[in-house]
């Protein structure tokens, strides 16, 4: 393996502005708007978002998650029992991170969390594919497990005992990221990218170019 320095890793941007006339009033709009050209670009798991959170001693934790929804907030799904689960029922508020390397755009969004309703985790949970649902049923997610085997033989007794409806597991829940700041990155030449950041105050949206 080659000993490389990663201090010399670079590359520049393309030279794409982002002027503060081209941004929507409403964040939401402007975050679907980014969703499409990046659904539209051919990059893959586009709706992937590094989720932060953290636990209850204090140390952040990241990973990453779909997004599965926008009304008022970002919707994601997740164990109860995992580390972001107990995380989030400890400090409800985390931060997401969209990154889209082929279009030089990155999205931030910080806030508080709440949980979804039984019924819509439910509905969501059992719109997924079988195989999914079953996968979700048996995982202690987060926890150890002694073995691959020991995952696969959950797996199969599930599969055998509910051979039609599985059920939603009590502890798996939909979650919102209910946001008070959003910010839109574009890469720049020369490293003197775009940023503007969306806060709310009294009730509206304001925008203002961060330094690079």
């Amino acid at each position: 393996m080659p000993n490389r320095d990663f201090a010399q890793q670079r590359r520049d941007y393309c030279d794409t502005p982002l002027r503060r006339r081209d941004l929507d009033p409403d964040p939401f709009t402007q975050l679907r708007q980014w969703l499409d050209a990046a659904y539209a670009s051919g990059i893959k798991d586009p709706t992937a978002m590094t989720l932060a959170t953290t636990s209850r001693d204090g140390q952040p934790q990241a990973r990453i998650v779909l997004l599965k929804g926008l009304d008022t907030g970002l919707i994601f799904y997740g164990h109860g029992l995992s580390d972001k689960g107990r995380a989030l029922a400890q400090h409800p508020k985390a931060a997401a991170l969209f990154f889209w390397d082929t279009l030089d755009r990155q999205i931030r969004v910080e806030g508080r969390v709440e949980k979804l309703s039984r019924e819509d985790t439910c509905r969501y949970f059992h719109s997924r594919p079988r195989d999914s649902q079953l996968a979700a049923l048996i995982s202690q997610q987060s926890w150890p497990v002694d073995n691959r085997t020991t995952l696969e033989a959950r797996f199969a007794q599930a599969a055998h005992q509910y051979p039609d409806e599985i059920p939603c597991p009590t502890n798996w829940f939909g979650y919102r990221l209910v946001p008070h700041r959003f910010e839109f990155w574009q890469g720049r030449p020369g490293r003197l990218h775009d940023r503007f950041r969306y806060k709310r105050q009294d009730g509206c949206w304001c925008i203002e170019r961060l330094a690079p």
